[in-house]
């Protein structure tokens, strides 16, 4: 028997029936929910068309979603964002590694310090999520609303947290990302790329010059977790104008001080090959024979 050809236009449903260990439905909603959050906007049809889910199912699922505050329809644009209990989830998070709080008082002093928009933002695949900003006073500056995503090769905290991983985790992340091309100014060759990594693994501080847009330059740094490994990165940014080249050393110094500090009020640990590590520090192995 000829098998039936699928209906065009509509891509292979990621979600399965016979998926084992997981709840399709449940599969179905989070990945519809994960979708709109991606797109920050998106149709009805589009999501459907994206996922491979059928139009009825997909908008059953939203309108579940929207039941408990998850998603939002938007009537007058007709389409879909997310909601506050998706926001509130979010929060929650950051309240409970703490990272958001402790970074706060730091990243305003970081500001005040250098003039310039701080950030904070955590790692997702390929991607940095900015989590937490505090705007400079200067009226031409830089702005990043929560939950903005950006790729890491293009970000200024996104490759100081690249810096931080081993280099062939990094090369099996781009061999599924890419290098994408967002300026004349992006990193795209691997050689150019890497290069860059071990320029800011050595100073402990990454540099975006209109990587990811033109016109805008980035510095960034790493900031560790209990096991020394990444967990977030914390970046000032603004016009490129305010960042000549005599400039950025000593900002750079600045960005990865205030790194430093929101690493240890985290209670995080640094690796051992960092200066001023703190593993004199280290509470004893109890695992250890």
């Amino acid at each position: 028997m000829t098998p039936q050809k699928r209906q065009r236009g509509r891509p292979k449903s990621q979600f399965r029936e016979s998926s084992a260990g997981t709840l399709q439905s449940l599969d179905r909603a989070l990945g519809i929910l994960t979708a709109v959050s991606k797109a920050e906007r998106a149709t009805l049809t589009d999501l459907s068309l994206s996922l491979g889910v059928p139009t009825a199912t997909t908008h059953r699922i939203l309108t579940t979603l929207q039941k408990h505050g998850f998603v939002a329809f938007d009537d007058e644009r007709q389409d879909w964002v997310i909601g506050i209990e998706a926001y509130r989830t979010g929060v929650s998070f950051l309240n409970r590694t703490g990272l958001s709080a402790v970074s706060r008082p730091i990243m305003r002093q970081l500001m005040e310090r250098t003039g310039e928009t701080a950030n904070l933002a955590i790692a997702d695949g390929a991607e940095v999520v900015f989590v937490a900003q505090i705007e400079s006073n200067n009226p031409i500056r830089a702005f990043f609303a929560r939950g903005t995503r950006t790729s890491m090769h293009a970000s200024g905290t996104g490759k100081a947290i690249l810096s931080a991983l081993p280099e062939a985790e990094v090369r099996k992340m781009l061999l599924s990302s890419g290098l994408t091309s967002f300026t004349d100014n992006t990193l795209t060759t691997p050689d150019a790329f890497f290069a860059d990594l071990a320029t800011t693994r050595e100073r402990g501080w990454s540099f975006d010059r209109e990587e990811r847009y033109a016109g805008m330059s980035c510095i960034g740094s790493v900031i560790y977790d209990e096991y020394r490994d990444p967990c977030a990165g914390v970046s000032i940014s603004g016009p490129s104008t305010r960042f000549d080249t005599h400039r950025v050393p000593e900002l750079g110094a600045t960005v990865a001080d205030a790194a430093r500090q929101i690493t240890q009020l985290i209670g995080g640990r640094f690796p051992d090959h960092m200066a001023g590590s703190d593993r004199q520090d280290d509470p004893p192995d109890h695992d250890a024979a």
